[in-house]
Parts: structure tokens; C-alpha cells; sequence
């Protein structure tokens, strides 16, 4: 990873070294640069920051100079290369309502993102969002006279655990939230969101302009089955039935709920549950295990960088996705490609990814999820079937399609 001043733009490059993009390359006739404008980046750890990412260093690796624009993960602004992209951080703050995650400061950064916009040169601008950091983003290029195509991948749920929201008060801003998304995204000349149902939930909060589903996708070629026996002994597991979360660990993921199953699920299988991530429910799931007499079945392994993350579902029999806010669950499509069959809430876009490779069970029914989790766990021939629909299934969404579509929606934006 390059480090450059932050009044520099360094070269295209696709390996990590400086380099002009030659002529005749792959995006050549196509859209040729590309700025993703996004609040939240790697290292940062949420759906959206990994979408963001898998994106840029998609679209680069098939040719597209792409630049990055995002909050500084350490307070100062900079410049540097990741995986081939130019990532542009900008100055930043703690959030003071979050653990880890920063925000750009708001002052100058209009100027801050013309100016950006000027010495790019991109032909589309790509917002991930309608906080700071897009909405910005989106006036610079409607002001510079570019094409913006916007993503949303948010839902208010996602932010009131940090923000202490008091339930009573979640619908009104529930409310408030939707109609700033509206005012914001309405500038855009192209909508998407990964899944049909997210797509349906923006109309119904009152959206009225298309909007197109167009999966995040998953690299096939890294998350696929791998020798079990070998992923456990990396992740020091015991070698038992396993049931797998991966995620952030926070209020919207309903983790609770898996414990208070794993007591129920024990009396017929001598099964463990591993929780993969970080997030401010540990302490209390820690406590809940003790508490029902499971700790000893209960692990968390915490942070796992990215590129190990196809062994962490290898160590699995079944993975568990009880969130109720998911507009499509990167994971649960990792863990399909892993040939792993699925237990998920019937929440949001999670039953269209739950058919023949796994069950559904309704919110907050620990004696349903329970009872899954056990019959999957208890039959060899059930977990065979259900992995095969997975991996068929999770085929549907290679990344590769979902990068080639947004390649034909830049083009289309700036025929």
C-alpha cells in the first residue's frame, strides 16, 4: 500500500505500483474512471464498506481507473493504494455514538470534493449512501455537470442501537431518516439496492423513482467448500456440530436469540455455536451463555480479516442469520458459496436466499429456530441436499455479473 500527499492524484496502477493505465486496456471505449464516494471503507467492518471495496477492486481489476473517497480511519487526511484503487481519505472524527467508526467533517468538504472531482477527472460519480460523504459528493458532480448512480444499502435499524433511539421513538425517526434518504437520492440519475425486496422497501417509504436490483455479489472462486477438519484445528475449535454466525454484533442481529436456542438445541446434539465479528452485544451474549448454562459452548473468535474468512466457514455445519434489518446479508451468501445450508429470520430480503438449502423461522421463535437448527444438525443426508441448493443458489450471484451490470449502467449514464 502506496501513502501520497493528499493535494496528489497518483497515477492509474493495478498492482500497488505507479503506472499509467495504457492504451487499449479493457475500459478503453468503456467508462474509463470511476469516483465511489462512500462513508464507510475498510478497515471499517460493515456490509457496506465491504461492498464498497469489492467494487472498486473489482471494477479496476477489469480495467477501470477507480478512485475512493471516504472518511480518514485515522483522523488525518491522506492518499494511498489499495488492491489498485486510489483511495481518498478525508479528514475525520470519531462517532461519538459508535465504537470504532469515524465520520468526515463536514466543513470544506464541498470544496474539498470539486476540487477532487477537477484533477480526477471521473466520467461517473457512484454514492454509497445519503449521509455526509454522499450527499456531498452527489451536489459536487451535479455542480461539475457528471452522472451519478447512487446505492443504498441502509435502513434505520442499522443506526438505532448507536444512536440510543428509545423504541417509542423509532417509527418518527424511522420517518425522518426515510424522508432525508428521499430529498438525497432523488438527485441521482440511477437508484440500485442489492435485492428486489430492498428495492420495494425504498417504495414504500415513499420513493417514488425506479429503482434496480442489482446483487453485491460474492467471488466464487474464495468462498467455496474447503476440508473442515483443517479449518477447525486453524480457528482452535473443538471438533463438535457447528452452528456460525459472522457478522457485526450488534442490537439489529437479534443474536440473543441463538443462545437462548443453543440449550434446546443440546438435548439432542452436542453442538456449539461460533460468533465471528465484533460489536457491542458481546458482553451480553457472553453473559446470557453463562447465564443458561451453554459458555462452554459459545465461542467467539472476534475480528477475522477478510482473506481468512473463506476457512471460517468451512468449520461449519450450518450458519445462522437471525438479523431482521438484512436488504441481502453478504454473509449468507459467503456461507452458501461455502456450501453451508442456511437457518435465517423471515426478515427482509433474507427469505429470497433461503429455499431448499435451508429453513426460515419467525423472529423472536427460539423454539422454531432451535428446532432447525437441530434437524439440519442431525442429519447428514439433510446437510448434503441443503449444501448442494447453496452452492447452486449462491452460483446466481457471482460477483462477475454484478460488476459487468454496474459497467453497463456507468456507460449507459454517460452515452
Amino acid at each position: 500500500m502506496n501513502a501520497f500527499p493528499l493535494d496528489a492524484v497518483p497515477p492509474f496502477t493495478t498492482d500497488g505500483q505507479d503506472a499509467v493505465m495504457p492504451a487499449g486496456s479493457p475500459a478503453a471505449g468503456r467508462c474509463r474512471t470511476v469516483l465511489i464516494a462512500t462513508d464507510t471503507y475498510p478497515p471499517d467492518v460493515n456490509g457496506a464498506a465491504y461492498f464498497s471495496h469489492r467494487l472498486a477492486s473489482g471494477l479496476v481489476a477489469r480495467g477501470t481507473e477507480v478512485h475512493v473517497v471516504c472518511a480518514s480511519d485515522e483522523g488525518s487526511p491522506r492518499i494511498e493504494i489499495m488492491d489498485g484503487v486510489v483511495v481518498h481519505r478525508l479528514s475525520s472524527a470519531p462517532l461519538l455514538v459508535h465504537p470504532t467508526m469515524r465520520v468526515t467533517v463536514p466543513a470544506g468538504l464541498g470544496r474539498t470534493l470539486l476540487r477532487l472531482i477537477e484533477r480526477v477527472r471521473p466520467q461517473v460519480v457512484h454514492v454509497q449512501g445519503h449521509f455526509i460523504v454522499g450527499r456531498a459528493a452527489i451536489e459536487a458532480a451535479r455542480r461539475a455537470g457528471l452522472p451519478v448512480a447512487a446505492t443504498n444499502h441502509f435502513m434505520p435499524d442499522n443506526m438505532f442501537q448507536f444512536a440510543r433511539i428509545p423504541a417509542r421513538l423509532r417509527g418518527r425517526v424511522g420517518d425522518l431518516v426515510w424522508h432525508d434518504f428521499r430529498r438525497v437520492f432523488a438527485r441521482a440519475d440511477r437508484v440500485t439496492t442489492p435485492t428486489r425486496i430492498a428495492a420495494e422497501l425504498l417504495s414504500a417509504k415513499g420513493f417514488t423513482r425506479e429503482v434496480e436490483a442489482v446483487s453485491c455479489g460474492i467471488d466464487l472462486h474464495r468462498f467455496q467448500p474447503q476440508p473442515q477438519q483443517w479449518a477447525r484445528q486453524r480457528f482452535g475449535l473443538d471438533d463438535r456440530p457447528t452452528i456460525l454466525f459472522v457478522g457485526r454484533l450488534d442490537e439489529e442481529k437479534r443474536l440473543d436469540e441463538l443462545v437462548w436456542a443453543l440449550p434446546q438445541v443440546l438435548n439432542s446434539v452436542d453442538a456449539q455455536i461460533v460468533f465471528v465479528g465484533t460489536g457491542g452485544r458481546r458482553t451480553a451474549l457472553e453473559r446470557l451463555a453463562a447465564r443458561l448454562g451453554v459458555g462452554g459452548r459459545v465461542r467467539f473468535l472476534g475480528f477475522v480479516p477478510d482473506a481468512a474468512l473463506p476457512q471460517v466457514y468451512s468449520a461449519a455445519d450450518v450458519f445462522a442469520m437471525p438479523g431482521v434489518a438484512e436488504l441481502q446479508s453478504i454473509a449468507t451468501l459467503e456461507a452458501m458459496a461455502s456450501g453451508l445450508p442456511v437457518v435465517a429470520a423471515r426478515a427482509m430480503a433474507l427469505p429470497h436466499l433461503v429455499g431448499d438449502n435451508g429453513h426460515l423461522y419467525r423472529p423472536g421463535d427460539v423454539r422454531e429456530l432451535a428446532g432447525h437448527l437441530t434437524a439440519i444438525l442431525t442429519s447428514a443426508d439433510l446437510r448434503a441436499s441443503m449444501a448442494k441448493a447453496s452452492l447452486a443458489l449462491a452460483a446466481t450471484h457471482d460477483h462477475r455479473r454484478s460488476l459487468a451490470r454496474f459497467e453497463e449502467i456507468y456507460a449507459e449514464l454517460t452515452a
